[in-house]
Order: structure tokens, then C-alpha cells, then sequence
């Protein structure tokens, strides 16, 4: 039952953060400099003013504000969040297909970064002050300043252009029909973006992770581990990696958000069409009922993480599962 109630109160939570975060998302978008009907036109259009204003009243471009948002929000709850001004094609159907190939991406980006951060960033701890530490810390402390986009271009001109071993963009083969795409294929393509998000992502959890297991190591309990006999290699095991893993994942998802904003980047720079792409165009091309479905949907997979997050730490400490006794 504890469980349960829980959980209902993460459901009423989500519900008030996508009510939040649609209200937020509707004025911002709307009172943005884009005019959205010249995006669905044109510029150089020769339609008449008639037409526009047909055009006007078939999307509501001409009604207060307030009616806007409850006409749109009276469709999202019942599962339509209108058509794309940019692809002329519902929206649910957009997110659908480009969310396949995002979450593609950031399953593979945030697997990897977890696992190789961690252990990284455990080996530095383990040899802290050794040359192999000092290099990774620098590493991860470079790439932390870089921003996304420079790194992606940077990995691109080298692995793809100079080198010439992976290709320049895209998620399948130009040219290549999408029954005759490969896993192969795919993987081969999604190699580069993945590389990126990883190595962006990685040097968080590599520092943090190194920073948790110095303070352990120094620690009080350690010490009496040590005099009563234990090897290092045992209290690593025993003791250091039960420590840090809690923290660890805290750290990993808690990145969800940032690996988010870092996905969209790297799908602009190596043209992946997945959300990050979806959303460019649809900023550029003010698409609103498009922006605010990608808003929803971003909203739900940062709070499903976070979610996901607190159900597993009574499964990494059982004194959180025992005091909260919701996990």
C-alpha cells in the first residue's frame, strides 16, 4: 500500500509538472518573434490576404491567447496534440518516429557513460595522484568546458572527414531504401553521435565518482578496515564500491536532463534525425503545436529518469528503503 501511494503521488506530480511546463511552454513559444504563419507560406508567397486569413482561422493564429492554450490543451488530453506546421504531419506521429532513433541514442550515450565513468573514475580514485589520474582529470575537465557542439564537430572532421572512417551524418545509408537497412547499417551510423554524448557525458560521473571514493578511502572505517587485516583489493570490494554506487547513480541520473540539451547538438551535427533535429527545424520554423509536444514529451523522459532513480536507491541502500519504505 506504501508502495502504491507512493506512486500515486508521482503520477499527481508528473500531472502538475506537465501542466506547468505546458502553460510555460504555450506563452514562450507563442510570444516568440516567428511569425508562424510567414513560416507556413513562405516569405516570397504570392497567396492572397483572403487565403492568409483562412489559413489564420484554420489555425487559430487570430484568437486570445487564453483560448489558444484550453483549445489546445482540451485536444492534448485526449491524445491530440494537433498537426506539424514543419512536416505537415501529426505531431504524435513526429515524436513517435524521431523519438525511436533519439532513444536509441541516449540509451547507448548514457549506458556507456555510466559504466566507463564509473569505472574510470574508480580506477582513478584507487591510484589518485598517479599519472593515468592527473591525465583523465585534465581529459574530463577539457571536455566539461567544451560545448557540445565544437566537440561534435571536432570528432566529425576528424573520424569522418580526415580519416574517413565512420560517415559524415545521417541514420541509414543515403539512397538505401529503409527495408534494406541493416542493424549493421544503423550501428555504423550511430556510432559518432553516440561517441560524442558518451565522452560529453562520461567526465561527470568520472570526477565524481573519483572525488566519492578519495573521501572514502581516507575515511575513518577504512582505516579500522585496514587494521583489522583486510587487503585493499577487500576493502574496495567490500566497503568502497557499496559506498560510491548510490552516488554513482544519482550522478547518472540526474544527467538526464543535460544529456538531453547534449542530444540535440550532436543530432544537428551529424544531421541524426531524431528529436533534436525535430526541434531545431521547429523553432526555426515556429512550429508551436510541434514544440509543444517535443516540450511534453522532453518534460516526461527527464521525470521518468529521476523517477527511475529514486525507485533504485532502496535497491543500492536498503537504510533508504527501510526509512522511506516507499522503494
Amino acid at each position: 500500500m506504501t508502495r502504491t501511494k507512493y506512486l500515486l503521488g508521482e503520477a499527481v506530480r508528473m500531472a502538475l509538472l506537465l501542466a506547468a511546463v505546458s502553460v510555460a511552454a504555450f506563452v514562450l513559444i507563442t510570444k516568440a518573434p516567428i511569425d508562424p504563419l510567414v513560416s507556413y507560406i513562405g516569405t516570397n508567397s504570392t497567396l492572397s490576404q483572403e487565403a492568409k486569413d483562412e489559413i489564420s482561422e484554420y489555425w487559430g493564429l487570430d484568437d486570445p491567447l487564453p483560448q489558444r492554450f484550453v483549445t489546445w490543451a482540451g485536444h492534448a488530453l485526449q491524445g491530440d496534440l494537433g498537426e506539424s506546421i514543419t512536416y505537415k504531419k501529426p505531431v504524435l506521429s513526429i515524436i513517435r518516429e524521431r523519438f525511436s532513433y533519439s532513444f536509441g541514442l541516449m540509451l547507448t550515450a548514457w549506458t556507456l557513460s555510466g559504466i566507463l565513468g564509473f569505472l574510470v573514475g574508480t580506477a582513478c580514485g584507487i591510484f589518485q595522484g598517479s599519472p593515468f589520474d592527473r591525465a583523465v582529470k585534465v581529459f574530463c575537465l577539457g571536455v566539461k568546458s567544451a560545448p557540445t557542439f565544437w566537440l561534435g564537430l571536432l570528432i566529425l572532421t576528424v573520424f569522418a572527414v580526415q580519416l574517413g572512417w565512420f560517415p559524415i551524418g545521417m541514420a541509414a545509408p543515403v539512397g538505401k531504401l529503409a527495408s534494406e537497412v541493416t542493424l549493421g547499417d544503423r550501428l555504423y551510423h550511430l556510432a559518432l553521435p553516440a561517441f560524442t554524448l558518451t565522452i560529453v557525458s562520461m567526465s561527470e560521473v568520472v570526477l565524481y565518482t573519483r572525488q566519492k571514493l578519495s573521501e572514502i578511502m581516507s575515511s575513518d572505517f577504512i582505516l579500522y578496515a585496514r587494521a583489522r587485516g583486510e587487503s585493499r583489493g577487500q576493502i574496495i570490494v567490500r566497503h568502497a564500491l557499496r559506498n560510491i554506487a548510490l552516488p554513482a547513480v544519482t550522478v547518472q541520473f540526474a544527467s538526464f536532463s543535460e544529456l538531453f540539451g547534449g542530444m540535440a547538438l550532436a543530432e544537428n551535427v551529424f544531421s541524426y534525425p531524431g528529436i533534436g533535429t525535430a526541434t531545431t527545424a521547429a523553432a526555426m520554423n515556429g512550429d508551436v503545436p510541434l514544440l509543444l509536444g517535443l516540450a511534453l514529451c522532453s518534460a516526461v523522459f527527464v521525470f521518468a529518469g529521476n523517477l527511475i532513480a529514486n525507485l533504485l536507491y532502496g535497491v543500492f541502500d536498503p537504510r533508504i528503503r527501510e526509512g522511506s519504505g516507499h522503494a
